[in-house]
């Protein structure tokens, strides 16, 4: 027989999934067919949209969430202005900027980094060498004395933690997608990070991953594609999580060289490690740069294609960073020789990335029918890069997942044409592409409305965007976040996250979305404030289901709500609402690791009574409309 709690669960979750899962079975809105008297840049009128309806779609599209007036001003400025500056991405940001700005290590340079923030086994390291602990005490006595030991000594060094590293970066991710005014420069890094992906869950290239952001990513988001991809090619997080850094050719001494040469290769052979005779190439990099960042999966290579385009990039290495950090042997080699005689000799330095020939395969190669002649060096990642980066294959590819993140989980394939088009003439202007890809009947279509489906990044930054919220500690968004099947830059594989709304959605997420609405709206998520009266002009709605239409309208404007309040309605007058929903989705979701502080996630419980400026009949209609698979929708 069953429990009262079980009968309970089991109605809550048989109830929610039902009518959650029912409203993702692609039921379109309906629209208004008025047609405006002028054609526009922009060909919604072709779709029956009308320009409050488009620009409502533009919003859903290219930001993190619209806010009340948003439309009116999308409007008042003109779609394809308000699009234009978006692309430029130039608009004034002081506000965030003063947000940011406690952030002080987010600016940090990867050599700042390094000395900052050392790893554990440097810091042992450098702590034994200068006798403030014994290494014979290491493995051995009192653990808590020897981690005390640690800390002291990272006090006195000016040492930090490489947690608090990754918890400025995430912090000043959640602050910029929620504030910036430049919000599609915002989502295309969002894209292009995804794209190509780095990890923190490899910790030898962790510390470097912010800068991989700041200073390779958001810079080229709307420039040319085969400059993106130089940059991520050569950058330490590249390098690094793909194993690039190893991998090394078959040293050729080069005949008549002078003495100060010999020196050079003598000192590089001794500092610099060398291929072994089982070993020494590294394929990852090159496999992954034509599968996942160029071609594509079925772009046309071979087997033999990945294993040449590796030997064409043996030697792209790490430049040094830091004292005694990445690349420390190679700063003995630089003093010693001077730069200008390694770069006679063909080495490359460029910011951090270091072209090292002595660990270059200098035979000839050929790759997907082009050949390099020997001896080519540090030029052939070059050209084969270049060659990557304007093939057909890839224009294709990139047209696509471009396509997927903006416009459908399966877009037309007449897009996909017309943006693969674009992207070989202009030599892969990503800014040209979205422009192709805009001014298409196809991202105006039926098909494409709401037809993508929130990230639960998308979900909680939108929300916090549409009720106005004043974040003070973003992390316990980046914490729900987690819990709600997205953690974000430790997704393990160089694919990134799926881009399609099936991954997203299961019984456990649907349930945590709905519960993260209900703890958003009800003020019991610290650090994150809302003032919901404030929303309606501080206007009391005489009923559940009038704050429903009310505010459903607010948070969701220019949509047919008519369907989805029919089905809202049965959850606003149940008392029990939140701690049901909060019930069901601890057993739907799996135990929750320790988050990167080593703080464990649990559920956010709910409580009792209302909190200030939030009753509790209102702030549980407002977490039901978030919960929705209507507000699921972009």
């Amino acid at each position: 027989m069953k429990t009262p709690a079980k009968i309970i669960y089991s109605f809550v979750l048989v109830f929610l999934v039902t009518v959650l899962f029912s409203s993702f079975r692609g039921q379109g809105p309906e629209y208004s067919k008025s047609i405006a008297a002028t054609k526009p840049f922009f060909p919604y009128q072709k779709a029956g949209l009308t320009g409050r309806q488009a620009a409502a779609h533009l919003l859903s599209r290219f930001t993190y969430g619209s806010k009340e007036g948003d439309v009116d001003a999308l409007v008042k400025m003109g779609l394809e202005k308000w699009f234009q500056q978006q692309l430029d991405g130039k608009l004034e940001d002081d506000s965030l900027n003063l947000m940011l700005s406690k952030f002080e290590d987010i600016n940090l340079s990867n050599t700042e980094v390094e000395n900052k923030y050392p790893r554990q086994p440097k810091v042992l390291r450098m702590a034994i060498k200068e006798g403030f602990i014994n290494k014979d005490s290491v493995n051995k006595g009192d653990r808590k004395a020897y981690r005390e030991q640690i800390r002291t000594y990272m006090e006195k060094k000016g040492f930090k933690q490489e947690q608090e590293l990754l918890r400025q970066f995430i912090n000043q991710k959640i602050l910029r997608a929620a504030y910036t005014h430049n919000q599609l420069k915002e989502m295309l890094t969002d894209f292009w990070f995804n794209h190509f992906n780095v990890s923190l869950t490899k910790n030898q290239c962790a510390s470097f991953v912010p800068a991989f952001e700041r200073d390779i990513i958001r810079p080229n988001v709307t420039g040319k594609f085969s400059d993106l991809l130089l940059a991520t090619a050569k950058s330490p997080a590249m390098l690094i999580y793909l194993d690039n850094f190893t991998s090394t050719g078959q040293p050729v001494v080069l005949a008549g060289e002078d003495e100060q040469m010999s020196k050079v290769e003598k000192l590089v052979k001794k500092r610099v490690p060398q291929k072994k005779k089982q070993g020494g190439l590294n394929e990852n990099y090159a496999r992954e740069v034509m599968e996942l960042h160029t071609l594509g999966v079925d772009g046309g290579y071979t087997q033999s294609d990945v294993t040449q385009a590796a030997r064409i990039l043996t030697g792209w290495t790490l430049a040094p960073m830091g004292e005694d950090g990445y690349g420390a042997s190679m700063q003995k080699i630089i003093d010693n020789v001077g730069e200008e005689n390694l770069k006679k000799r063909g080495f490359v330095k460029d910011g951090d990335f270091l072209f090292v020939p002595n660990r270059h395969d200098n035979e000839e190669k050929t790759v997907l029918g082009k050949h390099f002649a020997a001896g080519g060096g540090y030029e052939e990642g070059l050209n084969l890069l270049n060659m990557l980066a304007q093939h057909p294959s890839t224009a294709k590819f990139i047209a696509k997942k471009i396509a997927t993140r903006f416009v459908n989980d399966n877009p037309p394939q007449s897009l996909i044409d017309k943006m693969a088009r674009t992207f070989t003439r202009t030599d892969g202007d990503i800014r040209e592409v979205l422009m192709t890809m805009v001014t298409s009947v196809e991202f105006w279509s039926p098909a494409a409305l709401r037809e993508k489906t929130k990230s639960p990044f998308e979900l909680a930054i939108s929300a916090v965007r549409g009720l106005d919220a004043d974040i003070i500690q973003p992390y316990q968004l980046f914490n729900w976040i987690n819990r709600m099947g997205q953690k974000m830059y430790y997704y393990q594989a160089p694919t990134g996250f799926p881009d399609r709304g099936q991954y997203w959605i299961n019984t456990g997420s649907l349930l945590n979305r709905m519960n993260f609405g209900l703890a958003l709206a009800g003020q019991r998520i610290p650090g994150v404030k809302i003032n919901l009266s404030a929303l309606n002009h501080h206007h009391e709605p005489e009923s559940a289901e009038a704050a429903l239409v009310i505010y459903g309208k607010l948070i969701m404007p220019e949509r047919n709500l008519s369907e989805t309040i029919k089905r809202l309605k049965p959850m606003l007058n149940d008392p029990s609402l939140s701690i049901k929903v909060a019930d069901a989705a601890e057993k739907t979701t799996p135990q929750q690791e320790p988050n990167m502080m080593g703080e464990q996630t649990a559920p956010v419980k709910p409580v009792a009574k209302a909190l200030v400026n939030n009753n509790t009949m209102l702030a549980q209609v407002v977490g039901v409309i978030i919960g929705s698979p209507e507000f699921q929708r972009k």
